[in-house]
């Protein structure tokens, strides 16, 4: 069998990212029902966290375990990456011990390292350039939602042009959707990305700085104005985004029934108010949930266990 890895979202075709959405209906079910399901059953993953999660490590840990294998949990301080040692000589020695690997890093390079020397499947956890796992989790949790009108869909995302951006458009060069990223000016996603997804001809792209683009849409996503190693810029993104909160007023010109999503975790009160998350209209939670069950349908399928 061919290795497959999980580093970006377009790693997956558009009817494989089909697949992933059936796969993970079914073992949602099962997990659900707590049904017995040991497709992993003595197989072990290492979950490398350069970056911390509570949510990445939580859903990992307990779907993994859940489907009969070991997850072992590695802390920050356990691994030392780029200063105790390399990503490419972590990869080489992980696949010696384990079945499979989830690294959380910072940097991109890094992934990329362990992509090269592993010689077990690899999932990317997070980096500073994109989050597969979030954003299949995300389109996973729409179409359960609105799969009866599935197709180009309007989705916006307001705020930082970070790694959550990055992975819708390089999901939008699979699926066709009308994606617009909103942004003040100076925090747009990165250019390459962009011209990637604009130039596949798939979806409808615009990155403006008008939250009027919010009329209309199916769906308003936001994140943190300040993700993880920016916390000391917070003051000065304040003073940027202020006006980009995602509050009642923005998602009044939303289509009523637009779904409201969020990464988590969330600062309420900055980047989104209580009446906007605790909305009838919110789906967090139930995105949340389904990191579980879109990992778990990840990881079946480069592993070729389903």
């Amino acid at each position: 069998m061919n290795l497959r890895h999980c580093i970006k979202v377009d790693d997956f075709s558009k009817s494989e990212i089909f697949e992933l959405f059936e796969i993970a209906s079914e073992v949602k079910k099962k997990f659900r029902n707590k049904e017995n399901f040991k497709p992993f059953q003595d197989l072990s993953l290492a979950m490398i966290f350069a970056k911390p999660s509570a949510r990445t490590r939580v859903s990992f840990e307990t779907g993994f375990s859940w489907m009969g294998g070991h997850a072992i949990y590695l802390a920050p301080q356990d691994i030392g990456l780029g200063k105790r040692e390399t990503a490419s000589d972590l990869a080489q020695l992980f696949s010696r011990y384990n079945d499979m690997i989830m690294a959380r890093v910072f940097s991109h390079n890094d992934i990329l390292d362990f992509e090269k020397n592993a010689t077990v499947p690899v999932i990317n956890g997070l980096t500073d350039y994109n989050h597969p796992c979030q954003i299949l989790t995300d389109i996973f949790t729409i179409w359960e939602l609105k799969k009866s009108n599935f197709d180009h869909l309007k989705i916006v995302y307001i705020g930082d042009g970070n790694n959550i951006v990055n992975s819708w458009l390089r999901l939008s060069s699979i699926l066709p959707i009308e994606f617009i990223s909103i942004s003040p000016e100076g925090f747009y996603p990165d250019n390459t990305t962009v011209d990637l997804a604009k130039n596949s001809g798939i979806s409808s792209i615009k990155i403006s700085n008008s939250i009027d683009d919010v009329k209309n849409s199916d769906v308003v996503y936001t994140d943190v104005w300040a993700s993880m190693g920016q916390k000391d810029e917070i003051d000065e993104r304040i003073k940027s985004f202020s006006s980009y909160q995602v509050n009642s007023k923005l998602v009044s010109t939303a289509k009523p029934d637009y779904l409201f999503m969020h990464c988590l975790p969330a600062e309420r009160g900055r980047e989104v108010t209580n009446d906007v998350i605790d909305s009838k209209n919110s789906v967090v939670f139930e995105q949340a949930e389904n990191r579980l069950h879109i990992q778990n349908a990840i990881m079946l399928k480069i592993s070729g266990k389903i």
